[in-house]
């Protein structure tokens, strides 16, 4: 079901939400979670494709707040919000409500979005595309327990990156870290097959790629040797060198969704590597709710030889 609202407001939101429940006969009861998306026109599509396949595992209210600012202040004297409700079949695995803040209302989002969150659930918020440096003082993020970011959709995501260490709050992550998950659990295997101690370590990607100075920071830590970062061709990271007494352990994926690992007096194996869709993040950041603390500990590491 669908229910188009035009100059509405949150508690009309919310009786059509109900009156669309019954309905359709879907209880609210099942949904584990509210998903704020805080996006543009340009990029609602996407986001709220993502948040649908995402919901399939974790059944949630997702609220896509789309500000919508005139050019020329008085081209809009009155604010006005409007509502795209999609319930039942049209919204997956739960509820979506699409926001449209017109004129001054969006310099209000909080107010409106605050009526709409499930009772007693935990909230998270998306930026899919630009987002506040500090993401726990901006008034959508104060209502959230998790803040999730994408470095990769900063004009510059080294010196934003720069920013979000010093203003870091626990419940923020960064999709840019997400995408490491299959690089980290390579490493960790291969580490543990080598069973060697690793001396120097190099991670190769295009230039000024944001997960590869995570990555970087990453083995820094857990491994407690400098990284050096190099820059390839891309596309994004291409390949991680540790060296040992051994010899090297390599991880390569020069492009693809196949990689090489070779390691020390054994034959070469290729993996599964790909990049994965934005769904498949989401997904993952919302298995699991609490303070990432690997996270913040290598936003706080600075004994690399990174820009920092």
């Amino acid at each position: 079901m669908k229910i188009d609202l035009t100059d509405t407001t949150s508690s009309k939101i919310n009786s059509a939400l109900v009156k669309g429940r019954r309905a359709v006969g879907t209880p609210a009861v099942g949904m584990v979670l509210t998903l704020v998306i805080v996006t543009d026109e340009q990029s609602a599509y996407d986001a709220l494709r993502a948040a649908d396949d995402a919901s399939r595992e974790h059944p949630l209210r997702t609220l896509v707040v789309i500000k919508r600012h005139p050019r020329k202040r008085r081209a809009w004297p009155n604010s006005r919000l409007d509502a795209v409700i999609r319930i039942g079949a049209d919204a997956c695995s739960g509820e979506t409500i699409v926001l449209r803040l017109h004129g001054e209302v969006s310099d209000h989002a909080d107010s409106v979005v605050l009526p709409l969150l499930l009772p007693d659930t935990p909230v998270v918020l998306w930026w899919p595309g630009d987002a506040p440096l500090d993401p726990a003082k901006d008034p959508l993020g104060a209502l959230a327990q998790r803040r999730i970011t994408d470095l990769y959709a900063a004009e510059n995501p080294l010196q934003t990156l720069k920013a979000r260490v010093r203003s870091h709050t626990p419940g923020d992550t960064d999709l840019a870290w997400t995408r490491l998950t299959p690089w980290r659990s390579v490493l960790a295997a291969a580490l543990d097959q080598a069973g060697t101690t690793v001396t120097s370590a190099a991670v190769e990607a295009e230039a000024d790629n944001p997960a590869a100075e995570l990555l970087a920071r990453w083995l820094e830590e857990r491994l407690r040797v400098r990284t050096q970062r190099l820059v390839s061709c891309g596309p994004v990271i291409t390949a991680v060198r540790l060296g040992t007494a051994e010899g090297e352990i390599v991880v390569e994926r020069p492009e693809g969704p196949l990689a090489t690992l070779s390691l020390p007096g054994q034959p070469s194996r290729t993996l599964a590597l790909q990049v994965r869709p934005t769904s498949e993040l989401i997904a993952e950041e919302l298995r699991q709710l609490d303070a990432d603390d690997m996270y913040a500990t290598i936003l706080r590491n600075r004994t690399g030889e990174g820009p920092y």
